[in-house]
């Protein structure tokens, strides 16, 4: 599902990714961690499509996604990539069904569609009874369930999520774990998780490790443990 070869990316003198390979099959979850400045997050956005390496080849589902052009490329990621932050991002102003339709209509599909999918998955999410509330009405972790059914809403392959429970207390950190693993096993996305959770790591099908710009490998069974 993601295949990136010689990952380089650099800030003005400060090398950040020195050449990562990573390989990820469909319908498996990989969890990344490492020390601040690893360069975890930008490895993340790279593999999202939100910045360019300088050098380097990146294929996900089959497409070298950076000889897209860029409108192309903006497609690509809306239909085939979802992404989950530590902040949940909600709009305000808007509900919980609301926010969870917008990626969708910017996919231009049609409103009862999104409207109808949106719906099904925060019912799966446990916020059936939540899709009328905005976010000011929720709990922390009640927010978060709803970006994640948000970055589920136009069906992609993969889902990035970027230290997803790095806001939430214990139990509400434990939930999403949980949940990761049964939208996997329903939906059979391909998760990369950058974390600093060690239980979450470790509940990964791989766990990889992330030091000074490289990637070293934890675990290489590359076996479902869910």
């Amino acid at each position: 599902m993601i295949q990136a070869q010689q990952i380089e990316k650099s800030y003005g003198s400060l090398k950040v990714l020195k050449g990562v390979n990573l390989e990820i099959n469909q319908g498996e979850i990989v969890s990344i961690m490492g020390d601040s400045g690893a360069g975890k997050t930008t490895l993340l956005q790279i593999l999202g499509t939100l910045e360019n390496p300088d050098s380097g080849l990146l294929h996900i589902n089959g497409e070298d996604v950076f000889k897209l052009s860029q409108k192309k490329l903006s497609k690509f990621r809306n239909d085939h990539i979802g992404f989950v932050f530590q902040f949940h991002h909600l709009l305000p102003e808007f509900t919980a069904l609301e926010n969870v339709c917008i990626p969708g209509f910017i996919g231009k599909r049609s409103k009862p569609e999104v409207e109808k999918r949106a719906k099904e998955l925060l019912d799966f999410l446990g916020l059936k009874d939540r899709m009328t509330h905005k976010p000011s009405a929720m709990s922390g972790g009640e927010q978060q369930r709803v970006a994640v059914a948000r970055a589920l809403i136009n069906n992609p392959s993969v889902i990035l999520a970027d230290e997803p429970t790095g806001n939430l207390d214990s139990k509400n950190a434990e939930e999403l774990h949980r949940l990761f693993f049964e939208i996997r096993n329903e939906f059979n996305n391909t998760f990369v998780v950058i974390t600093h959770n060690p239980e979450l790591a470790n509940l990964a099908d791989r766990k990889l490790k992330m030091i000074d710009g490289l990637l070293e490998n934890q675990s290489l069974e590359g076996v479902r443990k869910h």
